[in-house]
């Protein structure tokens, strides 16, 4: 079954007092776009969450989100006073050298970072657990929400496809008037010319070749082919990049008919079929 690169997935869990949410979402993409926005808590587990992406989630552009919640109720920092102290003692002593007048320090002080100590600044080996089994959890829910959007993706193909199945066998009836009429263009244009110079060989050559490059016959075989091999395809997982390269010969075929048609209801149908082909090459742009 086919599967969108259009996705969404959550998970959550609470270990040491902390609310852990990991969000995913993912759009269409060539390859694979990994962007995560993590706490500096666990950039360490960074490499490790990417290769979980990949792995699970095989392609596409890839947002993947880590937030934190303080579920104690007390203060997530505390004051380095030893510091503050510190700085303050300097801070005075250079605005004494300069001769200024006495100014705020303390407010000064509180914008330099390091005067704040963060609580639980390290992480211990059961939370990078429970961290990359929220990103496993997370990634699959993405995937399940990728199978739901898949299902109508598929849906849409099935109906184009049957679309072109159909103005393809509406240009059989007109394929005998076609041919007709090329013969009677060319029973007129003979009739004008004299018979003692006309070489009957080449004739017959030409005749052949002109009637082989009028024939659609192969064309239509190829591209009924094409279609029910888009079809079986769609039965199999992460088939995306494969579904396009077929659309793609589809459109040769179909572009064939064209060149070749030399009939008004013939090019109608075939520009309807490309119509429905565009609506299918749209679709194949966000299938994994």
């Amino acid at each position: 079954m086919i599967s969108s690169m259009t996705g969404f997935g959550k998970a959550e869990s609470v270990y040491n007092n902390k609310k852990i949410t990991v969000e995913i979402r993912t759009l269409n993409s060539k390859s694979i776009e990994i962007k995560t926005k993590i706490p500096t808590l666990y950039k360490d587990l960074d490499l490790h969450i990417r290769k979980l992406l990949t792995k699970n989630l095989i392609r596409g552009k890839i947002d993947c989100n880590i937030y934190i919640e303080d579920t104690s109720g007390e203060k997530a920092t505390t004051i380095n006073k030893e510091k503050l102290n510190a700085y303050y003692k300097e801070l005075k002593q250079i605005n004494k050298g300069w001769k200024e007048n006495s100014t705020d320090y303390l407010s000064v002080i509180l914008r330099i970072p390091d005067v704040f100590t963060k609580e639980n600044s390290s992480i211990d080996k059961k939370e990078e657990e429970i961290i990359l089994e929220l990103i496993k959890r997370a990634c699959e829910n993405t995937t399940s929400f990728r199978l739901q959007e898949g299902k109508a993706i598929e849906k849409e193909f099935n109906l184009y496809l049957s679309d072109i199945n159909d103005r393809l066998k509406k240009i059989e009836p007109f394929e005998k008037t076609r041919k007709e009429s090329q013969k009677k263009k060319i029973t007129q244009g003979l009739s004008i010319l004299d018979p003692q110079k006309i070489n009957n060989d080449r004739l017959e050559q030409e005749l052949i070749y002109y009637i082989e490059k009028l024939d659609i016959s192969e064309e239509k075989s190829r591209l009924k082919n094409h279609l029910m091999y888009f079809s079986e395809t769609m039965k199999f997982p992460n088939t995306g990049k494969k579904l396009g390269f077929i659309s793609q010969e589809i459109g040769r075929e179909i572009n064939t008919l064209g060149s070749k048609g030399n009939h008004a209801e013939i090019q109608k149908m075939v520009v309807e079929m490309k119509d429905a082909l565009e609506k299918i090459k749209e679709q194949v742009l966000n299938t994994l």
